[in-house]
């Protein structure tokens, strides 16, 4: 066990002390214990470190609003364990992090497994509109609903305790970190850099993942160029709760195998380890699950100095929403394109991408502008972004309260009218 600064993370580890280092990554509103029946045998072979996301499993609540700020509190942890190189297995949000080592900080990675993960989870508005709902009604509603996403509707049944346990980590889950997280999911996309991936990969799914199923496991083996695809029978997205044996089989059979050796910075070799450095397995026969992809798309160069435009468009999207300015973009014409050219480079790129005030502030200012100026065609978007930008329904009643006292109570009667059908719509679960 660990004591947790902000800058590190919560921390477990099992096996022996000389052992290879093998880190298990967990999904989102799950802890550590989803891989406790990978442990009696990996411990056999590898020194295995587990770790909670903040704010879960009882972890302190440092919310990290993005994937590289947790990999670089993973990475501290590591430093301060003189950890330096290790195997890398994660689990949805754990596979992002995964991902994220292994593009950022290659030389740390022997091996990596991914595990019902993708290279872009969803869409942003999505994971945006899960915050709201967490933010406005707490985690009650995801918990509750966390089982479906989770398991095939036959092992929920037939194992009623593992559902329960399920259901009990969410709810216990720090809201703020758990929107942070998502806000971090939001924000990922490695879909382009693929194929810089340069460590072999097991991509392993749930045949019945309705999340991040086979065809997101494709994809990424279809883009790393050392990969293979395991597809899972009988499992949904926790696919180590769910099926452990396969999982456990899988990961023994890929790390005992493909384990690179150290890279040298200064040399720019690969040192030659010698014999039973690390844990070697006869290669197992071929199975069923594996299948080998073709090459890596070609990655496009990364653009040098952002155009006020492109920061504008990325600003937009985040704040109104990708439907929203789809939407928008697409029915602009030879009449309006240069208008919308000129509000995303100039009110989007230059104004709200400002650092003197933070989202919520502009927020808050822009239902004021509206409600002052007349403006309630803008209010209903301007609203969600207020949700999406973390204002709580309470916050934006005491803006528009404020808006009656200084606009007038004419404007403010009918912004609360806006404002309560977007706030019912938007912060009601999904069930």
């Amino acid at each position: 066990m660990s004591e947790t600064p902000t800058n590190t993370l919560q921390y477990r580890l099992d096996g022996p002390e000389d052992a290879p280092v093998l880190i298990l990554g967990p999904s989102l509103g799950t802890t550590w214990h989803m891989w406790d029946r990978q442990i009696p045998e990996l411990s056999k072979s590898w020194r295995i470190f587990r770790f909670d996301l903040p704010g879960h499993g009882g972890a302190p609540a440092y919310p990290a609003g993005s994937v590289t700020e947790l990999a670089e509190r993973l990475l501290t942890t590591l430093d301060r364990l003189g950890i330096q190189r290790f195997g890398y297995a994660g689990c949805a949000f754990g596979g992002a992090l995964g991902l994220e080592l292994a593009l950022r900080r290659p030389e740390r990675l022997a091996s990596l497994a991914l595990i019902a993960a993708s290279p872009r989870f969803g869409t942003a508005d999505e994971f945006r509109q899960r915050g709201v709902v967490v933010r406005t009604n707490g985690l009650d509603p995801i918990a509750r609903t966390s089982p479906e996403r989770w398991f095939t509707s036959g092992f929920a049944a037939a194992q009623p305790a593992i559902t329960e346990w399920a259901v009990q980590m969410v709810r216990t889950t720090d809201p703020g970190c758990y929107i942070a997280a998502c806000e971090a999911l939001a924000t990922f996309d490695v879909r382009g850099e693929l194929g810089l991936v340069g460590v072999p990969t097991l991509v392993l799914a749930g045949s019945d993942d309705e999340v991040t199923g086979p065809a997101e496991a494709r994809t990424l083996v279809a883009g790393i160029p050392d990969a293979r695809l395991a597809v899972v029978p009988g499992a949904s997205h926790l696919v180590p709760v769910e099926q452990p044996a396969a999982v456990t089989d899988l990961l023994v059979r890929h790390f005992s195998s493909a384990w690179l050796p150290a890279f040298d910075s200064t040399t720019g070799q690969m040192a030659v380890q010698a014999p039973g450095a690390y844990p070697v397995q006869a290669a197992p026969p071929p199975v069923a699950p594996f299948a080998e992809i073709g090459p890596a798309p070609v990655v496009p160069e990364l653009p040098g100095r952002q155009d006020p435009y492109d920061v504008g468009i990325k600003v937009r999207r985040e704040v109104l929403g990708d439907a929203h300015v789809d939407g928008v973009l697409s029915s602009a014409d030879a009449f309006s394109g240069d208008f919308q050219e000129f509000v995303t480079r100039y009110a989007w790129g230059e104004i709200w991408d400002r650092p003197g005030l933070d989202r919520r502030s502009r927020s808050c200012v822009t239902l004021t502008a509206l409600v002052a100026g007349g403006h309630l065609e803008e209010l209903a978007v301007h609203t969600r972004a207020a949700l999406r930008n973390g204002l709580t329904p309470v916050e934006i009643k005491e803006v528009l309260l404020q808006t009656a006292v200084y606009c007038g109570m004419p404007a403010a009667n009918s912004a609360f009218k806006i404002a309560q059908e977007v706030i019912q719509e938007e912060t009601t679960p999904q069930e």
